[in-house]
């Protein structure tokens, strides 16, 4: 029995992609019909598909589906969140790691809402900084904590691959609410990071 692989795609988004995947293929001088490229539109439409799911998915709605009452009201940290997203200005990716804190005012998240907060935001053509607010502004805005702080390191390839093809630069960006826009918190948080 061949080997299937279960997945759920829009399927005239994908014909559609796929067409067009085929097209710029061609254009680009290959020959769409050599055996290493006859299913390359399709798979390169299905990735994009899941590649910019975000734009289907709400972050607020998943940090709502785990918020719980509590009293705890000292920082919590999630650190070394795994991110891949694409750059809007060369569909390139850029990949690294966030660091999320906050400050429980009443409520705290279940803790695996916060990495996919950032799938959320991240799997959408995206720039680095905007990506940075928009986590930042999702958990303040839903959470009402005393305090929100996002750091987000990042290779950028279209930096790496093309233009200035500088291998080892990352940039890093931050975004800081509340308590955490008071030097000394903000201080206990990036040493608790490693910054």
């Amino acid at each position: 029995m061949p080997y299937k692989k279960l997945e759920e795609y829009n399927m005239q988004v994908t014909d559609d992609v796929k067409s067009r995947y085929k097209s710029i293929i061609e254009d680009l001088g290959e020959n769409i019909n050599r055996e290493g490229l006859l299913k390359t539109p399709e798979r390169a439409a299905k990735a994009m598909q899941f590649l910019t799911q975000g734009y289907h998915q709400d972050p607020v709605e998943i940090l709502k589906s785990a918020m719980f009452k509590e009293s705890y009201n000292e920082m919590v940290i999630v650190k070394d969140i795994e991110i891949y997203s694409l750059c809007e200005h060369h569909m390139l990716p850029f990949f690294g790691k966030a660091h999320i804190a906050y400050i429980p005012d009443g409520h705290i998240v279940g803790l695996s809402k916060l990495p996919r907060v950032i799938d959320v935001f991240a799997r959408r053509l995206q720039v680095q900084e905007r990506l940075t607010e928009d986590v930042l502004d999702c958990i303040n805005d839903t959470l009402k904590p005393q305090g929100v702080a996002v750091v987000i390191e990042a290779a950028h390839m279209c930096m790496m691959m093309r233009g200035v093809q500088k291998q080892n630069s990352l940039t890093t960006t931050s975004g800081f609410r509340g308590q955490f826009e008071k030097i000394e918190t903000r201080n206990e948080f990036l040493k608790l990071i490693g910054k």
